[in-house]
């Protein structure tokens, strides 16, 4: 009897680099994954070949390409995280690849509808682990897409669809995949991919970390770190109803919006406007009403900020908690997510009208454009409160403010000031202008917004970054740069943050009951 051929029964599946010669099959790959989205060009793929042939792998079953990957290396640092596919990919050609980088990032992944649990995704995603660990890259960085979310979107934002999808609540063919392989979820980016519309154009930023990761010793800098704000030099006139409100307050977002702002930022207690069609006179009682539209008002707010892609510091609003009022501003980033301030210091105007409790927690928020603070009006007239913020991290305060004259005014642009030399920081100052003639303590108001930066030779003359005309219906936009910063703070004319006398005083934060 002859010796058994097995070699009839052997079915190869093969993981290799990409050639030239298969650019025709994915592309034909990519129609069959992606239907309804742009297949590859070739040029681009031909371009990934020739900058980093390592960094480009396929799958081959029984003579057909059934898989495929795409990466590039780069110093993520130097990106924003609300990046979109085109600028982190130089529009799928991948010519930013940075040989000397820190980062592996995954351009794409395709599996054959027909071959899909073959393990085909996870070789793909082993391949790039493993070539991770041959170049010693800190960290593999994904966008990934959530094709199921909209089946979901009239039910849930962004984020809770991936809370409940990491809680295995609900499954999604991509995230619960990346999930599995060791990724996790750092935000959320919003229009990532706009062709991507089973995602809504939403897309997670993933990272997987390299635990055999040997650190460089070389000084990577970064160029530039440019961030561009909208303060808002708010209207406070007579409103009939909450939609006059929203239609306002949609034309300063969209205003910031169309300018490319990171951040837009509004006036303290801006939503008093409400109070004009209220009709109540007693002022306790009518911010005890507004307090029932905090609801509607957050809602305003993070719809606007998701749909307009820009983090807004949502001026602050009168919020019932536990029976007292706070002063709360509220951070509203473009990822859909929601962070609050509570005002720690309540004027004697505001405990005599309105009866206002102070906030005890001193918090510094994370975004896609660095660290940042929100003080409330009175609150930076207290220069504890900005040190504590900059040594927890912060690289901007936002400064939410409502005075009625031109001494309160400067009480709060001084100390803004005073607040950017001391402390080597950016502020940016948001106030009301015009009247409310039907509310009581809310009758007339000043105003000059602007946006202040530190005192020297790499900052704006004067310390003024922009500025808005007094008493007038406007915005002020003005770009700062966080790399200048971190510069100035280390090899500055002086370095207040540095030269501090810790041997002497320090200022020291109590523990007291949360907010």
């Amino acid at each position: 009897m002859p010796e058994l051929d097995i070699s009839k029964y052997e079915r190869k599946i093969i993981l290799r680099n990409t050639r030239m010669e298969d650019i025709e099959e994915i592309i034909a790959l990519g129609r069959r994954c992606f239907p309804n989205m742009e297949p590859w060009k070739r040029a681009q793929l031909e371009s990934h070949i020739r900058i980093f042939p390592e960094g480009q792998f396929c799958v081959e079953f029984e003579d057909k390409i059934v898989g495929s990957c795409s990466s590039l290396i780069v110093n993520f640092d130097e990106y924003d995280d609300q990046h979109t596919w085109n600028v982190i990919t130089d529009n799928g050609y991948i010519r930013n690849h940075d040989p000397d980088g820190f980062n592996l990032y995954g351009v794409e992944v395709m599996v054959d509808p027909e071959y899909r649990r073959m393990k085909i995704g996870h070789r793909l995603y082993e391949a790039r682990k493993e070539l991770a660990r041959e170049l010693n890259l800190r960290s593999i960085v994904i966008g990934g897409r959530i094709p199921n979310y909209h089946k979901y979107k009239e039910q849930m934002t962004p984020r809770e669809y991936v809370a409940e999808v990491e809680k295995h609540n609900i499954y999604d063919p991509v995230l619960s995949f990346q999930i599995l392989e060791g990724f996790a979820v750092k935000r959320i980016n919003t229009q990532y991919l706009p062709d991507d519309k089973a995602s809504e154009a939403f897309a997670t930023l993933m990272e997987w970390h390299n635990v055999d990761y040997r650190p460089k010793s070389r000084r990577v800098y970064r160029a530039a770190f440019p961030v561009r704000i909208c303060a808002v030099q708010y209207m406070m006139k007579k409103i009939d109803s909450f939609d006059e409100f929203y239609t306002q307050v949609e034309y300063y977002v969209n205003v910031a919006a169309d300018f490319g702002s990171d951040f837009v930022c509004f006036p303290e207690i801006f939503t008093t406007q409400l109070m004009s069609f209220l009709e109540e006179k007693r002022p306790d009682q009518a911010i005890r009403r507004l307090a029932t539209y905090t609801d509607q008002y957050i809602d305003l707010f993070t719809e606007l900020a998701v749909r307009y892609n820009v983090n807004i510091i949502g001026g602050s609003h009168f919020v019932e908690e536990h029976g007292d009022i706070f002063n709360v501003a509220y951070l509203f980033r473009r990822d859909g997510t929601i962070e609050k301030q509570h005002k720690i210091h309540a004027t004697p105007n505001e405990r005599k009208w309105w009866g206002i409790a102070e906030g005890n927690e001193i918090h510094v928020f994370d975004t896609d454009c660095g660290k940042i603070a929100i003080q409330i009006c009175y609150d930076i007239e207290f220069p504890e409160l900005a040190r504590i913020a900059v040594d927890k991290g912060a690289n901007i305060i936002f400064i939410p403010f409502c005075t009625d004259d031109r001494q309160g005014y400067l009480r709060v642009r001084y100390c803004a000031q005073a607040r950017a030399v001391e402390n080597q920081v950016y502020t940016v100052i948001a106030g009301t202008v015009g009247n409310l003639t039907h509310v009581e303590n809310m009758d007339i108001q000043y105003a000059q917004s602007g946006i202040f930066s530190p005192s020297d030779f790499a900052f704006a003359r004067d310390g003024i970054v922009g500025e808005c005309d007094a008493n007038i219906d406007t915005v002020v936009v003005g770009d700062v740069d966080l790399e200048i910063l971190r510069r100035s703070r280390n090899s500055g004319s002086v370095r207040q943050l540095r030269d501090r006398r810790r041997d002497l005083y320090r200022v020291q934060l109590k523990e007291l009951k949360s907010d």
